[in-house]
């Protein structure tokens, strides 16, 4: 933060993302130009006019593309020529230079050029000085007279991108923030029957009643107390179905076998039921069971994660992610703090790196984006509203073809150890 601090304070935004790097050691000008890509800004790209004026005032074995490599045995006054030429190119929209401490390196002086660079353009000027005490009276030069200086190349490029994405952030619009139609009150039922029996966790089985308020779209599911009612109402769905052991005291369900899927007839229904209630009266001695939860199985589509970690700075910290491997061992997930707007909702998609599975590869359809963004508006209204809640999993969120929405079909939530308000 210190690094952009500096540059924020002392030098002006950049007007586009074109840098241009001059610089008198080859290694340092590529690992520059490596970053610049990385972070997405580009290498400025010279008038031929520029390229011209730099061959005809630096060595033949000097590079007068960018990066500008002036050579090793750069005084002030070669540093002085290509920086001048630089910066009057109109495709330049900020300059770093970077110098290394060599036998003919002009330490001071070079440094003197740079900061009169800066004070006589109107486009930031960074320093990349590198070589510690070498280089100490240099630096000292730059922060004199405000031209902010970083040891490494990499730090240099974070903070020049740190000033595009402000650039580009204060040019947007503020966002606008719409409220989602819900059923408040019907909601707060639920939250005011788990605090008056003293838990602090909700499972799938009452979180049904919170997702429904919220106009989210969940699966045909009922309870059933026992395995005769669990095959009536299985029939009634229409198989195949999935059995979930509905119990308060159980948040993981699959941490004590509480999850049956793909259950196409009353006889795996009943085994389902039975094996469940006991493994869960087995496992979690004195729990409550009230049954299991008997669902529809869901058609297949592409599972992502929708969760929320309300942080005690921050606030809510709404999170989104592709499921599976994308999400535990690739850790590919964006985040906002709520209130966000619909914009920023898109972007949460955008981010992803595996963003191309949500438009469809390998013939595979384009998912149901706008269902995607609305669970996360949803979600963003949900943890307004009840800021009790400090953790929320919808896990997974089962998102059809574009056109087809998308199905919560599992949902935790945990509560904080206040009094319900």
């Amino acid at each position: 933060m210190f690094d952009y601090a500096v540059a924020f304070a002392h030098q002006p935004l950049p007007p586009g993302d074109r840098i241009a790097i001059v610089t008198n050691a080859g290694g340092p000008g590529i690992l520059a130009t490596d970053a610049i890509e990385r972070a997405g800004l580009k290498l400025a790209r010279f008038e031929n006019e520029t390229i011209r004026e730099l061959e005809s005032h630096l060595p033949d074995a000097a590079s007068a593309a960018n990066p500008v490599d002036v050579l090793g045995d750069a005084r002030t006054d070669r540093y002085q020529i290509a920086l001048d030429l630089v910066a009057k190119d109109p495709n330049v929209d900020g300059i770093m230079v970077i110098v290394t401490p060599q036998a003919m390196t002009e330490i001071t002086g070079t440094a003197q050029a740079v900061t009169a660079l800066s004070q006589k353009v109107d486009i930031p000027v960074y320093g990349c000085f590198m070589g510690e005490y070498a280089i100490r009276a240099g630096t000292e030069i730059l922060e004199e007279h405000g031209v902010p200086n970083y040891p490494f190349p990499e730090r240099t490029v974070s903070a020049i991108k740190a000033m595009a994405d402000y650039r580009d952030s204060s040019a947007q619009p503020l966002p606008t923030f719409e409220t989602v139609e819900r059923d408040r009150e019907r909601a707060a039922k639920v939250f005011k029957q788990v605090r008056s029996d003293g838990r602090f966790s909700i499972g799938d089985f009452e979180a049904r009643a919170i997702m429904e308020a919220y106009h989210m779209r969940i699966p045909e599911s009922r309870l059933a107390e026992s395995a005769d009612e669990a095959v009536q109402i299985a029939g009634e769905i229409g198989y195949p179905v999935v059995l979930k052991i509905a119990s308060p005291d159980i948040l993981h369900k699959t941490d004590v076998g509480g999850v049956k899927v793909g259950l196409d007839s009353p006889g795996d229904v009943r085994a389902a039921f039975a094996l469940m209630t006991y493994r869960a009266r087995r496992y979690v001695p004195g729990a409550r069971i009230w049954g299991c939860l008997v669902q529809e199985m869901s058609p297949k589509g592409l599972e992502v994660l929708v969760g929320m970690n309300r942080d005690p700075q921050f606030g809510p910290l709404v999170t989104f992610a592709l499921g599976g491997i994308y999400v535990e061992v690739l850790k590919d997930a964006t985040f906002r703090i709520a209130p966000f707007s619909r914009d920023e909702a898109w972007q949460m998609l955008d981010e992803i790196r595996a963003r191309d599975l949500l438009e469809g590869v390998r013939g595979e359809p384009p998912v149901d984006q706008e269902a995607i963004v609305e669970t996360l508006m949803q979600v963003g209204q949900l943890v307004q509203d009840f800021p009790e809640i400090v953790e929320l999993d919808i896990n997974p969120l089962m998102v059809f073809e574009k056109g087809q929405g998308a199905l919560a079909i599992d949902m935790r939530l945990v509560l904080d150890d206040a009094p319900a308000k």
